[in-house]
Formats: C-alpha cells, structure tokens, sequence
C-alpha cells in the first residue's frame, strides 16, 4: 500500500505527523508492505504549517494513479474567522485549499476505485467544501460537526467513520487512530497491533459504519 499524506498552506502539523509515522511503522512491520510519502498539489516544496515556525516539506505532487491511499488534514489556526480580516482562522486556511489545484486531485482520488481517501479532523471540511463527499457520512472535529453537514456531507459523532473509499477520523488525535485502522482494514490486525504496542497507544471508540441494524432510539 502506497500512501499520499496531503500538505498545504496552513496544515495541522499532528493531523500529518501522527498518521504518517503509524503508517511507516507499518511498513517496517510488514517488510516494506507499506510505503508512505507527503506530497503537495504542487509538487516538491517547504510547506508552512498553521503552527507558526513550523514547515515539512512535500516530497512530490500529489499524484493519486501512483497512491492507493491519499490522507488529507486539517488546519492549525484559530478556531473562528469572527475577526474581520483575520487570515490565520482555521476556517480561513481550509478555504484557501479551494482556490489551489488540491480538490481537482482529491476529485480524481475520489474517482478512482483503486484509491481510499482519508482525512483527518478539518480534512474532511476541505472535501466537504469541495463538494466532493455530498451526502456521504463523515466525522471531523467536534467543532466542525455543524459545517460538515452544512456543506452537504453527513455529519456522523464517532471517532473513526468509514464509508467505503472515504474513511474520516474526528479531532486531531484521531489521526493516530485512523492511522491504526488503515494499517488493520489494508494491510492485517497483527501489522496493526504491533505498531499499537510500538507507539504505547489503545484505540478507542467504534469504527462507525452503516451496517447491520438502526439503533432504536436510547
């Protein structure tokens, strides 16, 4: 499994750093079954995150014929634009993602049978706000619950939702849980569970997703 992990102006720095490592770990522990680079829609760059002074740099163009897996963040900002101008707000920087070449290449992940896209917490806003996943059930951060469906998405309260070739994790800590699952669901439990132990970290809640009977109402 080949796997894209998304930078752009702005970007949360855990939302990449945690399911990275987890998927090169996983890697390590299935003998190179997992490979995982980050990429940018414009190609090789130093790319700024929302965290003042600090930039990763983006190794290639995201090119979703060469992934199977394409995982996209969120922003680091503030948690509002109420301030006229304010250009570091986290809804700002997410919808800045809209005026580059970034939903045209999550459109063409999406469009491929053969590529998962996944997102962690404000990454699904920017798939969202790209009318790319309308209708499709999702999770982001609990503050961003209210856009998610806003913006056409169904907006679901789990930790880690998956719909098919769209798998969305919630807040920014989630990325290590989306990470894990990804490495469960793709590559095998044991592979996963090794690299639980690695980084001392249980997952926790239930992979939503829409199988087996509604809940009557509790």
């Amino acid at each position: 499994m080949h796997a894209q992990v998304v930078l752009f102006d702005g970007f949360d720095p855990l939302d990449v750093v945690a399911p990275y490592e987890v998927l090169y770990a996983g890697g390590a522990a299935s003998a190179g079954g997992v490979t995982v680079e980050l990429v940018s829609a414009e190609g090789p760059r130093e790319v700024t995150s929302g965290t003042r002074g600090l930039t990763l740099t983006a190794t290639a163009r995201l090119a979703p014929e060469r992934a199977d897996l394409v995982l996209v963040p969120g922003a680091s900002g503030k948690s509002s634009d109420d301030t006229p101008g304010d250009d570091e707000s986290i809804p700002v920087l997410l919808g800045r993602t809209l005026e580059t070449e970034l939903p045209g290449l999550l459109g063409a992940a999406l469009e491929r049978a053969d590529v998962t896209v996944a997102a962690v917490c404000g990454g699904s806003l920017v798939l969202a706000m790209a009318g790319l996943i309308e209708g499709r059930p999702a999770t982001t951060h609990h503050l961003g619950m209210d856009l998610l469906d806003a913006t056409g998405a169904r907006a679901v309260s789990a930790r880690i939702v998956d719909d098919g070739d769209l798998v969305t994790g919630a807040g920014v800590t989630s990325g290590l849980d989306l990470g894990l699952y990804l490495l469960e669901r793709e590559v095998g439990p044991r592979v996963a569970h090794a690299v639980e132990q690695l980084f001392a970290h249980e997952r926790r809640g239930v992979v939503w997703r829409a199988d087996g009977p509604v809940p009557a109402a509790l």
